[in-house]
């Protein structure tokens, strides 16, 4: 039925990136100068400011550095930080050096148009070419836990066809490892074509 093959729909659904100052930064001047941020010391080291668009967490440590997580791409994060670091200097903190921002991990939903035979998939196996390791136990956890060697990625795969893809640093990373998985799963007739594709509730 592979004339029935439809495009993966993928869904970024969030981006963590860090990022380090070459100093230190005075939590209790910043925690004075935005009264809106979080700062509990004694309950968590870090301090929580937060952006409404894009809606993001942003974790600041004392050593410098930072963890955004919430934004819905590579750009975003990396611009959200960026902003972060032009508010500490409107506060009055000089910041030496150039940012140095790293994306940690990406989180995807997918949705791939059609139903997946996980008990085929799972006595296939390696067989099929994939590559990486298949943990499969439907009594603790209803669907299938494969993690992918090249792109690395974890993917959880759902008899219904959606999955979860994490792990990845890249969103071109996340639509290698979502396309390298279909067409697998198309070569070998794991995958069922007889719905329309749905969306994301």
């Amino acid at each position: 039925m592979t004339e029935l093959k439809k495009e993966p729909y993928i869904k970024i659904e969030n981006v963590v990136a860090s990022a380090s100052l070459e100093h230190g930064v005075d939590l209790q001047a910043v925690a004075k100068a935005f009264p809106t941020v979080e700062y509990r010391p004694k309950v968590f080291p870090g301090l929580v400011l937060r952006t409404k668009r894009p809606r993001t967490a942003n974790l600041i440590f004392r050593t410098g550095k930072m963890v955004c997580t919430g934004a819905k791409s590579e750009k975003g994060a990396r611009r959200v930080l960026r902003r972060v670091v032009r508010k500490l200097k409107k506060m009055g903190m000089v910041i030496h050096g150039e940012l140095r921002i790293k994306i940690v991990n990406i989180v995807a939903s997918v949705i791939l148009g059609g139903r997946v035979d996980l008990d085929g998939l799972y006595e296939a196996g390696g067989k099929i070419g994939l590559g990486g390791r298949i943990m499969y136990e439907p009594e603790q956890f209803p669907g299938i836990i494969y993690r992918m060697e090249k792109p690395k990625a974890v993917i959880l795969i759902f008899s219904s066809g959606k999955l979860v893809c994490t792990g990845t640093k890249r969103e071109k990373e996340v639509h290698q490892a979502v396309k390298k998985l279909q067409q697998k799963l198309d070569e070998n007739d794991i995958i069922i074509y007889d719905t329309p594709r749905g969306r994301w509730e």
